[in-house]
């Protein structure tokens, strides 16, 4: 199942668009949910200003049913049912997503800030769910974004961090569903010296052991994916830089929720974080496995 969720908003529609596609891939069904304020959503009907909670809900009944009209509009085989909950926005959908294999939402919801990259139910979500999140910017009207099609490759970055191994896991079985070439991203920057003598590290030095970093965590992968064409690349620059760069005219970009650089306890990354804001295409954060018996 996946889960999608709504609130109304234009970029909300959109990650309805690519979330049917997305489960049509997979051959799974499709759950459109939209999260109201719960003292609305149980206001009784003899409860004073009970016309206030009926308005709300016909509110939401409606917000829902749009999210399915436009899923049904894509023209897929695929099973599209409705959920409405109560509460905060980004708990709901985390649980509603417990047992989801991908939560889907849009960049930026009805209630984001003006001039925001992305929402607070965006920010809310990515890296506290156990299943994968994918965020889907909304193309502005008129404009023309630097993503690609649906078709586009699959671009993953890579850091060696356990994390980055369930993202590489993602990207590879994404990119195998949609039959497109998979661009392994790995960056890394830092003072290095051409021809230093000593402790130093030489450019063509750090070059190597960054590109056996890649290599190692790509090694097996091609085995079990054999119809999925790799390109890798070993990019000396800030992980965030390269992969904003690299998500222009994508598909699709993957990341782990939290690489090796971050504080532990963290449950979003650094660069995770940053992608949110500025990947030009749908990216997908990619949770950690969890130890078993959690």
């Amino acid at each position: 199942m996946i889960i999608v969720g709504v609130d109304g908003s234009h970029a909300a529609l959109e990650a309805v668009g690519w979330a049917v596609r997305e489960a049509e891939l997979r051959g799974v069904g499709l759950r459109v949910v939209h999260i109201m304020p719960a003292w609305a959503f149980e206001m009784p009907e003899d409860a004073p200003h009970a016309e206030v909670g009926r308005w709300m809900r016909g509110g939401a009944t409606d917000t829902l049913a749009q999210g399915v009209q436009r899923a049904q509009a894509e023209g897929r085989a695929v099973g599209v049912e409705s959920l409405l909950l109560p509460g905060d926005p980004r708990l709901g959908l985390i649980g509603a997503a417990e047992d989801a294999e991908l939560l889907v939402v849009g960049s930026h919801g009805l209630g984001g800030f003006l001039g925001m990259l992305v929402g607070s139910v965006a920010l809310g979500v990515a890296g506290h769910t156990s299943c994968p999140v994918a965020v889907i910017r909304a193309t502005p009207t008129g404009q023309d974004a630097p993503g690609a099609a649906w078709g586009g490759p699959v671009v993953v970055g890579v850091d060696g961090s356990p994390a980055g191994a369930q993202a590489l896991a993602f990207a590879f079985a994404e990119a195998s569903r949609r039959g497109a070439e998979l661009r392994a991203v790995h960056a890394w920057s830092g003072p290095v010296i051409e021809g230093a003598p000593g402790l130093l590290t030489s450019a063509g030095e750090r070059q190597g052991g960054e590109q056996r970093v890649l290599a190692e965590a790509l090694a097996g992968w091609g085995e079990r994916h054999p119809d999925v064409k790799v390109t890798a690349q070993a990019v000396n620059g800030h992980p965030v830089d390269a992969l904003k760069e690299a998500s222009a005219g994508t598909g699709l970009l993957v990341v782990g929720s939290r690489g090796r650089g971050d504080l532990k306890g963290l449950l979003l990354g650094s660069v995770s974080h940053s992608l949110l804001h500025h990947a030009y295409c749908p990216l997908v954060v990619v949770p950690p496995r969890r130890p078993s018996g959690e």
